[in-house]
């Protein structure tokens, strides 16, 4: 009989693989493992404390924690109690914590580290019992450590309300309720269950050929972010060993050190080395930067063999086995040297990005989904993919195209709907089918392309309409430019905000002979607006004219989470930008 139940799932293949590592962390500089027996010991002990705790079957628990391997023990220990586990981002302001402990109705939140505490400190659910659980060691009153808690429920005689409650499990049970962080409104809870799960398991085992047991995966992306948490499952559900990375920003470095097979990540991960990796070259002596031109030529006319398993001509594979000798395989090794492919998602990822990187040796296996979908509704196979398209759509996944050119998606991993809002539920299907609120193409073979978002849509005062996603895409491919906002919503054209890539525009500052001891007078140098009006120049070409960026700000401070202009899932909030940045935008239309 096939398990229905992640919790169910999970102790299988802790039964399974027993003192084989399932995860590793970085503790003082040091990678240490966890086998699976103890990890199953720990999920099993959280299961019994949440019930001493008074958690009942349906009840919520919230994490509010970067990655650790105890965000997953926790999660999995939730569902072993039949308990509902809700994610909340670490980087998420006190107030947003507090929308979805109070909707969610959460009684227990495991927080991460210092900053999550003082965030949960602040939360007010108007009298409501909340049960802190600090997942780090902690002497602060009224915080209950992890080990403790975890010693409650090694203590606790509470195993057989487990197995009652297991026996009770069901296929539809909820498994979790991720908020969408949102571009513009409240956030929603969207109800996903074991069944959404588990059907995710099955089709990505017919389409990720050889991924196995004998695999590697970073944990990189936020485990609150539904793309690293439903593949998390089924690095589980694989039997894969789980690196955990706490801290992003160090992830090239932890790359180098875990060489994992396999990475989940979104655009502008790729982005980032690319401008890296193109910076270092234009910084490179000419014949160091026309050897490395020509081995990604003949990477890219090497891989459009392998991409369809056509034999490649003699002369063509000796030329490969050189580039890559000498080029190739040492940005490899940037990734850690092992990559079978990376699956992203999550943002428009530039077609001249994927092609440098297959060229590479690095297969980025991109792909298309929502939280409301669990993740993937398509990504490329292992061969004859196509550039350009999110993939195919996944095996037992319909998708369609309604009005407006709509992307309709209908399956057994759609949601369930969105926590206590059945008016937003209504709203969100057609007929069955899910209204993604994303536009393009799905052709008969079922490969997708995205062209925007509908609701992002900006229409000037001509009357035209431009997808501003795709257009901050190509400038964000750019390695000079770091984060790019377009405006244009009723106004004459279209302007840019944008960010500069200071690691690669101080380096090209110097060797002017231009000052950068401060990046607000060097945005202001009028060699750098040249420079800066040449690549938007350049990436206008293939715009139509009422597309193209006319004028353009330079702004020396990044957008961030904290600071409201964009989403933790790294994704642009229009309005924001445009309330925080108004009389620069007023400035470039006076």
């Amino acid at each position: 009989m096939a398990i229905e139940h992640y919790a169910l799932l999970f102790r299988e293949r802790v039964t399974k693989y027993g003192d084989r590592t399932a995860a590793r962390y970085r503790a003082d500089g040091v990678w240490r493992d966890i086998s699976w027996s103890a990890l199953g010991e720990m999920v099993e002990a959280t299961a019994r404390a949440l019930v001493e705790l008074g958690v009942p079957e349906g009840g919520t628990v919230g994490i509010f924690s970067h990655n650790r391997p105890e965000w997953t023990v926790v999660d999995v220990g939730a569902l072993t109690a039949r308990a509902v586990p809700v994610p909340i981002y670490p980087t998420n302001t006190a107030k947003q914590a507090e929308y979805i402990v109070n909707d969610a109705e959460t009684a227990v939140l495991f927080v991460g580290g210092p900053e999550q505490l003082a965030k949960a400190r602040e939360i007010d659910t108007a009298g409501r019992p909340l049960t802190l659980v600090s997942l780090y060691p902690t002497t602060e009153p009224g915080v209950l450590p992890f080990e403790e808690f975890l010693a409650l429920g090694r203590r606790s005689t509470r195993g057989a309300e487990i197995e009652a409650r297991l026996s009770r499990a069901g296929a539809e049970d909820l498994l979790t309720l991720i908020y969408t962080s949102g571009t513009t409104g409240e956030p929603k809870g969207v109800m996903l269950a074991h069944s959404a799960i588990i059907e995710c398991a099955r089709i990505h085992d017919l389409r990720l050929g050889d991924t196995g047991d004998d695999d590697v995966s970073m944990c990189f992306l936020p485990l609150s972010h539904v793309f690293e948490r439903c593949w998390t499952y089924y690095v589980f559900h694989k039997g894969m060993i789980n690196c955990y990375l706490d801290d992003p920003t160090q992830v090239v470095e932890a790359l180098q050190q875990t060489h994992p097979t396999i990475m989940c990540a979104v655009p502008r991960f790729y982005e980032k080395v690319y401008a890296a990796v193109l910076s270092r070259v234009q910084g490179a002596p000419p014949l160091r930067r026309a050897l490395f031109n020509w081995a990604v030529g003949v990477g890219r006319r090497a891989g459009a063999y392998r991409k369809d398993l056509l034999p490649m001509p003699p002369g063509l594979r000796l030329s490969h086995a050189v580039a890559d000798a000498l080029v190739l395989k040492k940005l490899r090794g940037i990734v850690g040297g092992r990559i079978k492919y990376f699956p992203c998602a999550g943002a428009p990822l530039s077609r001249e990005i994927e092609e440098f990187f297959w060229a590479c040796g690095i297969f980025i296996r991109y792909g298309y989904g929502l939280t409301e979908t669990s993740a993937t509704v398509s990504c490329h196979e292992d061969h004859h993919f196509r550039f350009g398209t999110v993939g195919r759509v996944m095996p037992g996944v319909e998708a369609r195209t309604g009005e407006n050119d709509e992307i309709q998606v209908r399956g057994k991993t759609v949601m369930k709907g969105y926590y206590k809002k059945p008016a937003a539920t209504a709203e969100a299907f057609v007929d069955g089918w899910f209204r993604t609120g994303d536009a393009g193409t799905v052709d008969a073979d079922g490969y997708i392309v995205i062209t925007d978002r509908i609701k992002d849509l900006i229409k000037t005062s001509g009357g035209k309409y431009i997808a501003p996603v795709m257009i901050e895409s190509s400038l964000g491919s750019d390695p000079l430019i770091e984060q790019v906002a377009v405006i244009g919503d009723e106004r004459r054209f279209v302007s840019a905000l944008l960010v500069p890539s200071f690691l690669a525009l101080e380096p090209w500052a110097k060797e002017h002979g231009l000052p950068t001891t401060s990046r607000e007078e060097l945005i202001h140098r009028p060699e750098v607006v040249a420079l800066y009006q040449s690549r938007i120049d350049e990436h206008n070409k293939p715009l139509a004219r009422y597309e193209q960026v006319r004028k353009f700000t330079l702004l020396a401070r990044e957008f961030t989470v904290e600071g409201g202009e964009i989403t933790p899932t790294l994704k642009v909030k229009r309005k924001k930008v445009a309330e925080k940045y108004r009389d620069v935008i007023d400035a470039m239309y006076a």
